[in-house]
């Protein structure tokens, strides 16, 4: 009897915890599930930690306590200013291409003479140079005003390149397009230079249609050279370079 005793003991002792109760079920689980995730936990919040103590900006270490510079604005380079564009001054033998968009029949292309004049249709003879592209479409707004009601006209460079010309003792005599300011021993050089076996330097010639008629200016080139001086002389469309033969008594 004791015998039978002693094992229904031992048989209640090793009974399980009745689970089927939904109370006992969830309170267990929640025991379990807490017991599990606290370490995992735990091992994240050391990962997250050691991630933002180890991220580097570009300008250092973060720090949300950290205060922050205020961003400053800056300067824009000068290669990012805008340059303004050059202004363009019509001269002798620059070639002009002028529109009339209501008027077609009157558009032409033609070349700023030496006397600094165009002839166009119904107006004649106009004076172009040392005017801007814009101030001579007003110019010319003006004075076509009687004969077409469109206001109107455009001024276009088509090429701002003339002719001088160099002769004498150079080494390749002839016409020069300059297409930018020359002066006189810079069209000299562009002539092949001076044949300095006969070349006179100390009295260079220009000769210029003004006017009045022609005019002769005298340069003295060998001291430009020396760098005694500083040559200013810039020339003209059409003015002619003359480099004198040196005298020699044989």
């Amino acid at each position: 009897m004791n015998q039978i005793k002693s094992k229904l003991k031992e048989t209640n002792m090793k009974k399980p915890t009745n689970l089927t109760q939904p109370q006992n079920f969830v309170a267990v689980k929640s025991r379990f599930a807490f017991r599990s995730l606290w370490p995992l936990a735990l091992m994240m919040t050391g990962l997250l930690s050691g991630c933002e103590s180890s991220f580097v900006s570009p300008d250092g270490p973060m720090n949300s306590n950290a205060v922050q510079p205020a961003v400053v604005a800056s300067k824009p380079s000068d290669a990012a200013v805008a340059k303004p564009a050059e202004v363009i001054v019509l001269r002798e033998g620059d070639v002009l291409k002028i529109s009339f968009p209501a008027s077609p029949t009157l558009d032409t292309t033609q070349q700023i003479r030496r006397d600094g004049k165009i002839s166009l249709s119904l107006v004649g003879e106009v004076d172009a140079t040392g005017l801007t592209p814009p101030v001579l479409e007003k110019k010319l707004v003006e004075l076509y005003s009687p004969y077409i009601s469109s206001r109107q006209i455009t001024v276009e460079v088509v090429s701002s390149s003339f002719p001088v010309y160099v002769t004498g003792q150079v080494q390749h005599p002839g016409k020069i397009l300059a297409d930018h300011p020359l002066s006189a021993l810079e069209a000299v050089m562009e002539a092949g230079g001076f044949d300095y076996s006969k070349a006179n330097l100390r009295a260079v010639t220009v000769i210029r249609h003004e006017k009045e008629g022609m005019k002769n200016y005298k340069l003295d080139l060998k001291a430009v050279l020396d760098g005694r001086t500083s040559e200013s002389f810039l020339l003209k469309p059409g003015d002619i370079v003359y480099v004198p033969e040196r005298f020699t008594m044989f």
